[in-house]
C-alpha cells in the first residue's frame, strides 16, 4: 500500500484549480454577485463558497478512480461524500477534511487573501480524529491587484514545503517560512480572535488584561498590535510567517452567540506545528477535535515555546479568573 506520499501532487494540484477558479470568479463577477447567499450550512455559504466547491468536488474525482476518498467539507450535502461515485466508505484508506474557501468574507471584498485547506487522515470513520492527519496543504487564494500566491504543506514528521507562484510570470520559486524568535508582545502582533458581533465585549475584556499584564506600556504609544484576520488558515500561516506572535481563539469558551472556529478551519494545523509554532488547546493541553465541519474548537498559537512560557500563565490566569476554564 502506498502512503500520503501519493496523494500529495494530486492535492497540490486540485487546491490549484481551486485558486484559479476563484481568482477568475473574481475577476468576472462584482462584490456583490460573490457575495450573494447561496445556502446555510451551519456557516453561511456565499456564491464564491461554490466556486471553490465545484472545483473541489471536480478535482477529486478524478483522483478518486484510483483512490477511493471520504470527503469531509463545508457545502458539501449532508457534509460527507464518498468519491467515486458507486464507493462505500468502508473502500476509503484516506479521509480528508477540506475548507475549500476559508476567509471567504474577506476575499469576495477584495480586502485579504482566502485559502484552500486540506487534511489527509487514515479513514477509521466516525472515531477519526484531527489529531490523526498525517498529509496538510494549504494554498492562497489571492487579492485580484495581488500577483504572489503561498503554497505550504508538510507530510507528518518530515518538516514544511513551502514555494510561492507567480500569477502574471507563472514562475515558481522556494519559500522559506520561520516563526518569530520574540520572546515577549512587545511591539509584535498579538490576537485575542473576535471576528464576529455578539462575543466581542467578553473577548476586548480577556485581550486586554492579557496586554495589561505582558506588555511594558507608554503613555500614547502602541506597544502590542492585533490582526483579525477572518481566516483560521490566514492566521496560522501569519504565525508560521513570523508577522504574528500569539494568536488565541477563544470564542467557545465565552458562549454560543458568535460564529466559531471548527475542525475543518484547523485541518492544516499540522503544518504550523512542523514549522515549530506552538499550537494547544486554551487549557495549554494537546489539541484535537472530531473529523467534522460541525464541532466548535478553541485554540491558542505561540510562535516559539520561550513566548509560550510567557504569555500562557497569563492566559490561564485570566481565563481561570473569568470561570471559562477550571
Amino acid at each position: 500500500m502506498t502512503g500520503p506520499e501519493s496523494l500529495l501532487a494530486p492535492i497540490l494540484s486540485v487546491h490549484e484549480s481551486i485558486r484559479d477558479d476563484v481568482v477568475e470568479a473574481c475577476a468576472r463577477q462584482t462584490a456583490e454577485q460573490l457575495a450573494a447567499v447561496a445556502g446555510d450550512e451551519g456557516d453561511t455559504i456565499y456564491a464564491v463558497d461554490r466556486v471553490g466547491e465545484d472545483a473541489l468536488v471536480r478535482g477529486l474525482a478524478q483522483l478518486a478512480h484510483r483512490e477511493p476518498l471520504c470527503l469531509i467539507a463545508e457545502g458539501i450535502p449532508g457534509g460527507s461524500l464518498v468519491l467515486p461515485q458507486g464507493a462505500t466508505e468502508g473502500d476509503c484508506r484516506w479521509r480528508l477534511l477540506v475548507d475549500p474557501l476559508d476567509g471567504t468574507r474577506g476575499l469576495m471584498y477584495q480586502k485579504r487573501s482566502a485559502w484552500v485547506l486540506t487534511g489527509v487522515a487514515p479513514n477509521r470513520g466516525a472515531e477519526t480524529r484531527l489529531s490523526d492527519i498525517v498529509l496538510a496543504v494549504q494554498t492562497e487564494i489571492p487579492l485580484l491587484k495581488q500577483h504572489l500566491s503561498d503554497q505550504l504543506w508538510t507530510i507528518r514528521g518530515k518538516g514544511v514545503q513551502a514555494r510561492r507562484y507567480n500569477r502574471l510570470s507563472g514562475a515558481v520559486e522556494p519559500l522559506t517560512v520561520r516563526p518569530s524568535r520574540a520572546t515577549t508582545l512587545d511591539h509584535g502582533f498579538a490576537t485575542v480572535v473576535r471576528f464576529f458581533p455578539g462575543t466581542r465585549e467578553p473577548l476586548a475584556a480577556i485581550d486586554d488584561e492579557i496586554v495589561r499584564k505582558l506588555v511594558e506600556a507608554a503613555p500614547k504609544r502602541a506597544v502590542s498590535f492585533e490582526d483579525q484576520y477572518a481566516s483560521t488558515g490566514g492566521e496560522l500561516y501569519e504565525l508560521m510567517a513570523g508577522h504574528d506572535r500569539f494568536v488565541a481563539d477563544l470564542r467557545p469558551l465565552v458562549g454560543p452567540a458568535g460564529l466559531c472556529c471548527h475542525p475543518y478551519d484547523l485541518c492544516t494545523e499540522l503544518i504550523a506545528r512542523e514549522a515549530g509554532v506552538v499550537i494547544t488547546n486554551p487549557a495549554g493541553g494537546t489539541l484535537d477535535a472530531p473529523f467534522d465541519i460541525t464541532s466548535d474548537v478553541a485554540w491558542v498559537g505561540y510562535a516559539n515555546e520561550r513566548l509560550r512560557e510567557f504569555v500562557e500563565p497569563v492566559l490561564l490566569t485570566t481565563l481561570r479568573r473569568r470561570g471559562l476554564l477550571k
